[in-house]
């Protein structure tokens, strides 16, 4: 398993299309995060992407995507890199804060490469897998992560 409750820390394509065109998905910013062009094996959305995209819970205020390798280079080619102090982790921060991008997660000991390598496609964006996201949202323990731990085992319970 990819995580522990400590902190841790820790050749591309040149043409891209208008961030936000392409190929639309029905939650704005996930709409958004299809048109970063990142390479598929090294990005995957994580936070509340992976519930919002199977309609587990609503659209949030923001999408979160891990990278490595050559998609940490491209993203730091898109936008501001940005210290997030609560979560002692440096990000690549799009439209307002919408989409933010980093090579480490501020919450847990996190084996990034377990999370990148294990991500699901869906709608052809990786996605971490909800196993992962929900090991996460019962460390950060946070009110609305415990919504989400709520309403995702009333999903899953709906499809038994």
């Amino acid at each position: 398993m990819p995580w522990r409750s400590s902190s841790n820390r820790g050749s591309r394509s040149t043409e891209r299309p208008p961030l936000g065109r392409g190929r639309r998905t029905r939650q704005a910013p996930l709409r958004h995060a299809d048109g970063l062009w990142l390479p598929p094996s090294d990005h995957a959305v994580f936070g509340s992407g992976p519930l919002i995209v199977r309609g587990i819970i609503p659209t949030g205020a923001d999408i979160d995507v891990i990278c490595r390798g050559r998609a940490w280079e491209a993203a730091l080619d898109l936008g501001p890199m940005v210290y997030n102090p609560d979560h002692d982790v440096s990000l690549v921060s799009l439209l307002e804060g919408e989409i933010t991008l980093g090579i480490s997660w501020g919450i847990g000991d996190v084996d990034i490469d377990a999370l990148l390598d294990t991500a699901e496609m869906i709608d052809g964006l990786p996605f971490v897998r909800l196993e992962h996201v929900v090991a996460y949202k019962r460390i950060a323990g946070r009110s609305k992560d415990l919504e989400h731990l709520r309403l995702l085992a009333d999903w899953r319970a709906t499809r038994l």
